[in-house]
């Protein structure tokens, strides 16, 4: 079997599981880590092996930028402080716990422990993403776990820079120099992000051409994170920054086909890369394994000991710091409720395979460093068992805490929205009417559907008795064109005086995007 015949195998199966997964309404990641993993124990299946740069380059740049897209920069502003606390002092108690427990109960010794620790130590944001589109947690906190997954990378690279330098250099690295790394990394990376961003937003300005804006679109993140690790900066904090950015002036940026067609494109290109990616982790896991040397073969107990000490250290870190924000908040006695599902939220997933990955062969002096297959093997497997156990349990976890949205709770918010969309499309007639800047029947026309709208009436009366002559065809898209505008607008100031979620803003904008493209050209 060639290599291109095992990597389109590989799509069909991810494809086929993620399918079934999405139809079964279960996390995808969880099923096709499983799904993987049982592919890799048949004995025929020859061993997988994935290099550091495939992950890194080719797989992390497009799902980190399509996670920090989905990020609205109005909720961000209001989680940036525990965002803060977590994406640093979690991170750090983190690596420590994990170095200090596998030291003990595996053959690694200190300084290779910490580097697993540093592995190891931040929430992976592609996982995170991945299981909680499904889940109608409330906006703060969704932005809550997926901000710090995105931005606690930062932090995790330099430990694990740190750690790396101080195994293969046998000398530790100096507190103000680790400081220094910091700034260069997470500093230069975001400045890198924004510029990127900025010149991204100015070509697409100018660029009405679909095919160019979704080539574009899909050039982005990769070229953030070439051009901030060529620069020696952090490539990932880069792409989480020109993803942040981009995701919250996107919208302004190009029109309603432009948007739909990149939307779909970037949608299909996610889907596979994430199915990909999940099942890779679960099908290298046996291979793996079989590398490992006689003293290693102990590595079931390290799995679930750093497993579990990754989660407690989560847990405790969590709750205290939940405690205290809402006691500033003031907003009735603390709940249990909202730092439990956090803390189950803050699976590992890609980002630590991939750094495990990019551990050097050997040291300086060109000595083979110890255990470097079992530090792959315990960090494979605490990604498999954290996005098992969690993964599949997270949704009875949101389900027993009671804080996740009812169905009808987004359901009148949008209803609010779509009314308030009507009304402001019947006061841009009214205008147009007084100013006579078109035929009363085709204004009439469109009155009818925006009050069939407030009526909650169905969307397809919205259509009924098109004029039937080129030059009325043309003045109803005109005309349309207009009221679509001013409804665009109106939910651009809903959605900034906090009147609709970002989630609602995004559905409706879709609804907009697809009427407009619906009218076709002039």
């Amino acid at each position: 079997m060639t290599d291109l015949t095992a990597l389109l195998l590989l799509v069909v199966f991810a494809t086929l599981v993620a399918t079934g997964a999405r139809h079964w309404r279960i996390p995808a990641p969880s099923l096709l880590v499983v799904g993987g993993l049982l592919i890799g124990l048949l004995p025929w299946i020859p061993d997988v092996q994935v290099t550091p740069e495939v992950i890194s380059v080719v797989v992390l740049p497009p799902l980190l930028y399509a996670s920090a897209e989905e990020i609205p920069w109005r909720e961000l502003r209001v989680v940036w402080r525990p965002v803060t606390v977590l994406a640093f002092g979690l991170v750090l108690a983190t690596a420590a716990a994990v170095g200090a427990v596998a030291s003990a109960v595996t053959p690694l010794n200190t300084t290779m422990a910490f580097v697993l620790g540093a592995v190891l130590a931040s929430t992976d944001p592609v996982a995170v993403t991945a299981l909680g589109r499904k889940i109608a947690l409330p906006p703060r906190i969704q932005v809550l776990v997926q901000s710090e997954s995105l931005f606690n990378d930062a932090t995790s690279l330099v430990l694990f820079k740190v750690a790396v330098g101080t195994a293969i250099a046998e000398h530790a690295v100096t507190l103000p120099a680790a400081g220094g790394q910091f700034l260069a990394l997470g500093g230069g990376g975001a400045l890198i992000g924004a510029g990127v961003a900025g010149a991204v937003a100015l070509i697409r300005r100018r660029t009405e051409d679909p095919i160019l804006e979704t080539v574009i679109a899909l050039v982005t993140p990769y070229a953030a994170y070439v051009l901030a690790e060529d620069l020696h900066t952090s490539g990932v904090t880069a792409v989480v920054v020109a993803g942040v950015v981009l995701g919250s002036t996107g919208h302004k940026l190009s029109n309603a086909t432009i948007r739909l067609q990149v939307h779909a494109v970037y949608g299909t290109v996610i889907f596979l890369l994430e199915s990909v990616v999940f099942a890779l982790i679960g099908l290298e896991l046996p291979a793996l394994v079989r590398q490992l040397t006689v003293d290693e073969h102990g590595w079931p107990l390290g799995v679930l000991a750093v497993a579990t000490t990754v989660i407690a250290v989560r847990l405790l870190g969590v709750v205290p710091l939940s405690a205290v924000m809402q006691r500033r908040r003031g907003n009735g006695p603390v709940t249990w409720r909202i730092p439990a599902v956090v803390s189950w939220a803050g699976t590992r997933g890609v980002m630590p395979l991939a750094a495990a990955l990019s551990i050097p062969l050997t040291a300086d002096d060109g000595t083979p460093l110890p255990h470097r297959p079992l530090i792959l093997v315990l960090t494979t497997g605490v990604v498999v068992l954290t996005l098992v156990l969690q993964g599949f349990t997270l949704a009875p976890v949101v389900r027993w805490s009671k804080i996740a949205l009812e169905p009808e709770h987004t359901a009148r918010e949008e209803a609010r929205a779509r009314a308030g969309l009507a009304k402001a499309g019947l006061d841009c007639l009214d205008e147009l009417e007084a100013v006579e800047a078109a035929p009363v029947t085709l204004i009439n026309q469109l009155r009818r559907g925006l009050l069939a709208r407030l009526d909650q009436a169905d969307a397809d009366q919205d259509d009924d008795a098109a004029p039937s002559s080129s030059s009325s065809a043309t003045g109803y898209r005109e005309l349309r064109r207009t009221v679509i505008a001013a409804e665009t607008a109106t939910l651009q100031r809903l959605y900034a005086d906090n009147h609709i979620s970002d989630l609602t803003r995004r559905r409706l904008q879709r609804k907009l995007d697809l009427e407009e493209a619906g009218l076709g050209d002039e």
